[in-house]
């Protein structure tokens, strides 16, 4: 099983597609999921040609650190660009993304991290990532972002997202009527990851940068 060393001790991760994809999408998952959860995810980006690389984040799954907490969002992205290094190895462009407390990782890497990739998705982005700061940040990271979101997500209520979206000029907002917060692991799946497809194609041509 592949590991790496994070900040909290050692990290699991997995990948899937890697050898024959135009681009690859670096996940993170949300509060008390972990990467074994997106088997189905991963195999519709890869029916599109798009790699999936998602980590364990610390505390979660077969990483090391402390159960049932959501730990440190920093430390979460500096781990994500660790996995995010691995992926850049293969030579196809990158896309991050994430689910939840996962979105709220990737608006920490891009912080700091945004050069590498190519565009972002945040998926149940939460209300304590839709402040005017992270907007500031997308801005200043320049890239392409996707956000989809369940209609009647009662964790992550769409309103805040919906305001907060209109402030980055970059972001995309895609609602999904009758879905709630896991949209991954909800019947509009098979919608989303298309969705999720195409952006990270369209992000990813040749040519495009």
């Amino acid at each position: 099983m592949p590991f790496i060393v994070g900040a909290t001790g050692r990290i699991h991760y997995r990948s899937w597609n890697t050898d024959a994809a135009h681009a690859a999408v670096v996940f993170a998952h949300g509060m008390g999921q972990h990467s074994g959860h997106y088997h189905r995810f991963a195999a519709g980006l890869a029916a599109a040609g798009i790699a999936l690389w998602g980590i364990d984040l610390a505390g979660h799954g077969l990483s090391e650190g402390q159960p049932g907490e959501p730990g440190d969002v920093a430390r979460h992205a500096a781990d994500l660009a660790e996995i995010a290094g691995l992926a850049e190895r293969s030579g196809t462009p990158l896309v991050v993304m994430g689910h939840s407390l996962g979105a709220a990782t990737v608006l920490a890497l891009l912080r700091s991290d945004a050069g590498r990739f190519r565009g972002a998705v945040l998926c149940g982005t939460p209300r304590t990532a839709t402040l005017p700061a992270t907007a500031q940040v997308l801005q200043a990271a320049g890239l392409p972002v996707l956000a989809v979101h369940g209609v009647d997500d009662r964790l992550a209520p769409v309103e805040p997202v919906r305001d907060w979206a209109a402030t980055v000029p970059e972001l995309v907002l895609r609602e999904y009527p009758d879905a709630g917060h896991d949209l991954l692991h909800e019947p509009v799946q098979r919608t989303v990851t298309r969705d999720v497809a195409d952006f990270v194609l369209a992000v990813t041509a040749p040519g495009r940068r």
